[in-house]
């Protein structure tokens, strides 16, 4: 008995290796865009004794049920759903793009294959189509962006094409280095657009919204778009801005610090190399600058006092940590010299208006005395004429 259950189980296989079997190979389901095409990706198979009916004759029916022909490879114009047989029937290639799908259309399909002395329906293979409004979001990969500054990056972007002459055109938010675009095909050979986007990790990513859009243009010349975004978490050792400034009066001395880090760094400042925290002397505030900053103020009363020299701006986190150093003194110098200059400017002034007033009065002197010795000569002109007149007329007589 075991040996005729051999026989037979053996025969079968046999059979099943030797006569093939009748299928099809489509995709269980496929979504695509209203007012697009959609292209099925099909082959089918028919066992050794029909292999020689696969021929010419053949043509490509895909039905809704068993009576309603959606589409005819023999007459696609007419068909109830336009659109083109892509493969070679006589290479058992079934590919069908349907044009201008709709709402109404989103069904269930079955192919049925009619040859002249071969017909076969495939009813235990369908094929749902989803006909939406709204075309599907592109998928990040990987959805998350978590990694330190220097790290190489590549985010992969992916969108389903399932109407093959209008594949979505797929574009990043910002240009972050090398881009690489490729058609790829799934499992159940459906297509899908890719787009690899490559770059080093830097600090200035961090925070950054780096989003992926799939536009889709339809068969009518309108396009419709989805997009898909993720927020860069980049960690990195803290930096001091440049913003970093001391302003230093008779009385106070003010300082401020900003630094960036992630994960947020923590401020601490030095004076003369010993850590200062916030007391009568000292006043310390900070306040976040932004997702990943802050911002410190020292306020040091008399610093001319304490004799000062150096004040340290230090910033660290997990990662790292970097010090700002500000001089002390040369501040110091600074002020006295703010105090000298008006003193000097002053003083320059008062002997600039005591020079003007010595040349003023010694101009006036000159004036005076050049006015009085005209006026004298004047006088005495008229007294020597009158004596030569009187001289001559006496030497006449």
């Amino acid at each position: 008995m075991a040996a005729a259950l051999t026989v037979l189980l053996n025969g079968c296989l046999l059979q099943t290796a030797l006569c093939g079997t009748t299928e099809v190979f489509i995709p269980k389901t496929i979504e695509v865009l209203s007012g697009s095409c959609v292209t099925i990706p099909c082959s089918f198979d028919v066992e050794t004794r029909y292999e020689s009916d696969v021929g010419g004759t053949c043509r490509a029916l895909w039905k809704s049920d068993k009576q309603t022909v959606v589409f005819n490879s023999s007459n696609p114009k007419s068909s109830t759903i336009q659109g083109e047989l892509k493969g070679d029937l006589t290479r058992k290639d079934c590919s069908t793009t349907l044009n201008n799908m709709r709402p109404e259309h989103s069904k269930e399909y079955f192919l049925r294959v009619q040859c002249n002395n071969f017909r076969h329906s495939f009813l235990n293979h369908k094929l749902h189509i989803a006909v939406t409004d709204v075309p599907p979001a592109p998928t990040l990969t990987p959805s998350t962006l978590k990694v330190e500054e220097g790290t190489s990056v590549s985010l992969k972007c992916s969108a389903p094409a399932p109407c093959l002459s209008h594949s979505p055109a797929l574009t990043w938010s910002s240009s972050l280095g090398h881009i690489q675009e490729s058609l790829q095909e799934n499992q159940d050979r459906t297509k899908v657009q890719t787009s690899v986007l490559t770059f080093t990790a830097s600090h200035l990513h961090h925070g950054k919204e780096i989003s992926c859009t799939a536009v889709y243009n339809k068969q009518d010349g309108s396009s419709q778009s989805a997009s898909t975004s993720l927020t860069a978490d980049i960690s990195f050792a803290p930096q001091i801005l440049s913003s970093y400034d001391c302003i230093q009066t008779a009385d106070q001395l003010n300082c401020s610090c900003e630094t960036v880090g992630n994960p947020p760094p923590a401020l601490q400042w030095y004076l003369d190399g010993l850590p200062v925290n916030h007391s009568d002397r000292f006043a310390i505030s900070s306040e976040p600058l932004n997702v990943s900053g802050l911002r410190s103020i020292i306020t040091v009363s008399q610093p001319q006092q304490m004799k000062l020299s150096t004040l340290l701006c230090n910033s660290s986190n997990s990662l790292g940590s970097t010090t700002q150093r500000d001089n002390l003194k040369a501040h110091q110098d600074f002020v006295m010299l703010l105090v000298f200059i008006p003193t000097f400017v002053v003083l320059f002034l008062v002997i600039c208006g005591l020079l003007l007033v010595i040349r003023a009065q010694r101009t006036h002197q000159i004036v005076h005395k050049s006015q009085t010795f005209t006026s004298g000569e004047a006088n005495e002109v008229p007294n020597a004429e009158e004596e030569a007149i009187y001289t001559n007329v006496k030497e006449l007589r």
